[in-house]
């Protein structure tokens, strides 16, 4: 396939970038992640859950995860700082009687003290000491997160010499910031994972949706350097980078 013939596929791609709440359903077959990393999110919520908890989602997304848990709705509540999110929440979630509030400052959520038994979060940012405000005695929060390194080799194939969007957010100094504020480590783990991409215009796509980490990313600007991830493509099938994440189960 000749160069202009790519650039119109993958400006398509570049003009599909939009995403409804968190739904890769794009792109997906294209590329894979999260598929072998060494702890499974869901069942380690699940084995946390009782019907009798109180239960809060922070940085909640479209609500996805969330409902999936089938937790009582009077016992659920959730938060979403995103605009686009938010509304879609309000209309998925409210109607259910889930208390769903709007939220973008991690460190003045909008419940009372000593609320909640679990709060959970996944791939969204926390104040823990606004958590361990939030959490009843003996109360869990469990988060998965995307370190400092996450696809940081994709980076800097297209978009050389960026910084860091997220520095400190490894596993050691996470840890010492819970256990600072009153926390006790109860589980912690770190993983560096394989993410790839099957064809060009799925990455041209990603990298538009995850724009904190590829800042300014356009198709125009890196078409000599994607050229080069299709010379991959050609011969190896794939363009793989990596994942960085670590999971904190911690205890008040």
């Amino acid at each position: 396939m000749n160069k202009e013939n790519l650039k119109a596929i993958w400006k398509q791609e570049e003009k599909a970038a939009h995403i409804h709440g968190w739904d890769f359903s794009h792109i997906h077959g294209r590329y894979e992640e999260e598929n072998d990393l060494p702890w499974d999110y869901e069942k380690l919520v699940r084995s946390y859950l009782k019907s009798n908890l109180n239960i809060m989602d922070y940085d909640t997304g479209g609500g996805e995860f969330l409902l999936s848990l089938n937790h009582p709705y009077d016992k659920t509540s959730a938060t979403e700082g995103y605009p686009p999110n938010v509304k879609l929440c309000e209309e998925k979630l409210l109607p259910l009687g889930i208390s769903f509030k709007e939220c973008s400052n991690q460190s003045e959520i909008p419940f009372k003290d000593e609320t909640f038994d679990l709060i959970i979060n996944r791939h969204g940012s926390f104040d823990a000491a606004e958590l361990f405000r939030l959490l009843r005695p003996d109360g869990i929060f469990i988060t998965e997160q995307v370190g400092e390194d996450n696809d940081r080799d994709l980076v800097e194939t297209v978009l050389p010499g960026t910084a860091k969007p997220f520095p400190h957010m490894n596993l050691a100094e996470q840890c010492r910031i819970f256990e600072n504020a009153g926390f006790q480590i109860v589980q912690a783990e770190e993983a560096y994972r394989p993410i790839k991409f099957y064809d060009v215009g799925a990455f041209v796509w990603f990298a538009h949706i995850i724009e904190w980490e590829f800042p300014d990313f356009s198709m125009d600007k890196c078409f000599e350097r994607l050229l080069k991830m299709q010379e991959n493509i050609d011969k190896y099938g794939k363009i793989e980078g990596t994942i960085h994440r670590y999971l904190i189960v911690a205890k008040k």
